[in-house]
């Protein structure tokens, strides 16, 4: 008699049901959004018009006109595809423009580039060190410099975020390691707070170890050229491997490095995501390559995209919320319990904003937090449209104690914020994102 693969709850897919249900009930389990349009100041979600304040297209580049049109050039030139890994077939005319340009961006003798972020770190890092070798990473490193160290065999050690006396006892713990990794993000993608570059720059030559920057964040915001936050301190030469990613203020696609010509050509040797991968179409390369220009050309949108974040900063303060100090253009709400967080995103939907949940494990259990990142091209009416609506959601939240971010004239917990927040029993049935 046949058997019924797909029938047996005890068999082999039986995990994937109780993880999923199991990521349901703590109000972890994720969904896709439908979103319409270009990533602008505002986009169609769920068929409602609302402002979009949590894109990663901080200056607005991602829709301007001089980006598609490069694109555009691009795909009648050269088509659709890259159709290889760029060792072989793919390594199209727009990759040597892109990279010229951006080794003179980051003030570096070469440049690289990747399909992704991800794919950028997972390849350098496990690139760099192996079994023989230490790595010192952020405790709040993002996941792509975390895989990337664990697929490397290296030993890893974790220091407390930020904390270069933690890490200065790690790396005088090492000293017989072969080779030493000091991994950090410039400006951390969850908090939105700053690596103390200059401590690390420092520890690094102290110990004899290489220095890699993640820069994803700091790109196009950062410096007197918007070249990030290691421009704007002055530390090219004490960076061994300036990474960073054309998908955040630049609007485009792709990660790269940038460094000596040495790091570059040994990158093209070992680096796996770069060898055993299709190159990114002409066209976005091209995108990329226009979008640097902007960055470079007009600092206006930088000013624009402060000027948005203080208007931003203020209202919410005066509406009693605690905010962090001002460090960078991503301004957490910690909010702490995921269910809440998401009740709490749902609300701003209802009055026009979109302002994502962010939960465990993309940041720590109990740290759950909307993240909001204003862009240069929003208006001030559109910011004074997103506080409207947060003075919603802070009337929501007077009632409920939380551990952060929550007004500073919040009462005792009560079933008031539950029932405006939409959480009133049976949460477990909505479907959170």
């Amino acid at each position: 008699m046949p058997t019924n693969h797909h029938s047996d709850s005890t068999g082999s897919a039986a995990f994937l049901r109780e993880t999923l249900e199991a990521r349901r009930k703590a109000g972890l389990a994720r969904r896709l959004r439908d979103l319409k349009g270009a990533p602008g100041p505002r986009v169609t979600l769920d068929g409602l018009e609302v402002l979009l304040l949590c894109s990663n297209n901080y200056l607005g580049i991602a829709g301007d006109e001089a980006v598609k049109q490069a694109a555009r050039r691009a795909l009648e030139t050269f088509g659709c595809g890259a159709t290889g890994s760029r060792l072989i077939s793919g390594n199209l005319e727009p990759y040597e423009q892109l990279e010229r340009e951006l080794a003179e961006f980051k003030g570096t003798e070469a440049a690289l580039v990747f399909t992704s972020g991800y794919q950028t770190n997972v390849g350098t890092v496990s690139a760099l060190v192996g079994k023989a070798d230490a790595i010192f990473s952020d405790a709040l490193n993002h996941a792509s410099l975390i895989d990337g160290a664990r697929l490397s065999g290296a030993e890893i050690n974790i220091y407390s975020h930020c904390d270069a006396a933690d890490l200065e006892r790690l790396l005088a713990s090492r000293v017989t390691a072969r080779r030493k990794l000091i991994l950090t993000e410039s400006v951390f993608s969850m908090d939105g707070d700053l690596a103390p570059l200059q401590d690390v720059a420092f520890l690094a030559r102290k110990y004899g170890a290489i220095l890699m920057v993640d820069e994803a964040h700091a790109t196009g915001i950062f410096g007197p050229t918007g070249a990030g936050l290691i421009e704007a301190l002055g530390l090219r030469e004490q960076v061994d491997v300036q990474m960073g990613t054309f998908s955040k203020a630049l609007g485009s696609l792709g990660g790269y490095v940038a460094g000596s010509r040495d790091l570059i050509d040994y990158l093209m040797q070992h680096a796996r995501s770069f060898i055993f991968t299709t190159g990114l179409p002409p066209a976005v390369v091209a995108a990329s390559t226009a979008a640097l220009r902007i960055v470079r050309q007009e600092p206006e949108r930088r000013q624009a995209l402060w000027r948005n974040l203080r208007q931003l900063r203020s209202g919410l303060e005066k509406l009693g919320f605690e905010m962090a100090p001002e460090r960078s253009q991503i301004l957490p709400l910690r909010l702490g319990e995921s269910r809440i967080t998401m009740a709490a995103c749902r609300l701003l939907l209802k009055n026009g904003v979109f302002a994502q949940g962010i939960r465990p494990p993309t940041v720590p259990p109990g740290t759950a937090r909307l993240r909001l990142a204003p862009m240069a091209t929003h208006t001030a009416a559109d910011i004074e449209q997103a506080l409207a609506a947060f003075e919603k959601l802070g009337a929501a939240l007077l009632s409920r104690r939380l551990k952060s971010a929550r007004p500073r004239h919040a009462a005792a917990e009560s079933g008031a914020a539950a029932e405006l927040l939409g959480i009133r029993g049976g949460w477990e049935s909505r479907r959170d994102g």
